[in-house]
């Protein structure tokens, strides 16, 4: 599991994204991230979790230091297209078609056939600093990375 990359550094990677342009994670470097990893554009579930994210957004991107927002799938850059139009989500989604990066974070793949849906907590250094498996709670997961962030931002220590 991702959790595994806990204290480590981040795998870097380029992808391209639902806007047409390549993103890498070095592009966020010096800036927090969540880096979340869904199973599929339009299912109940991660419909849910990004509608979750879009609807914390803004508390996100208040936050001090902001907190940027990336989205990773396996689904194709026009599928990320029309499912980032039909929930107006104001983050990039990003295609992994191959899992290489998926594979590079840990996040496992259940009963061989579904993707999990994890979400990581990146620093400014590229160190991960927290990460939530949420194949089964999209709700929830969007709260425990916000629990996390200001665990951490206070001078707590994560769980």
């Amino acid at each position: 599991m991702g959790s595994k990359l806990l204290g480590e550094t981040a795998p870097n990677f380029t992808l391209p994204s639902s806007t047409g342009d390549s993103v890498s994670l070095a592009d966020f470097d010096g800036k927090w991230k969540v880096l979340f990893f869904y199973a599929k554009d339009g299912s109940p579930t991660c419909k849910r979790g990004c509608l979750t994210f879009k609807q914390q957004y803004d508390l996100f991107q208040s936050l001090t230091p902001p907190v940027e927002i990336i989205g990773i799938s396996q689904d194709s850059l026009e599928d990320h297209r029309r499912f980032k139009s039909e929930l107006d989500l104001p983050f990039s989604l990003l295609s992994d078609p191959d899992r290489e990066v998926a594979e590079a974070y840990g996040v496992p793949v259940h009963l061989g056939i579904f993707p999990s849906k994890s979400s990581f907590l990146i620093g400014p250094d590229r160190s991960v600093h927290y990460c939530y498996d949420w194949l089964f709670r999209p709700r929830r997961h969007v709260a425990r990375i916000l629990d996390a962030f200001s665990a951490l931002s206070s001078g707590g220590k994560m769980e």
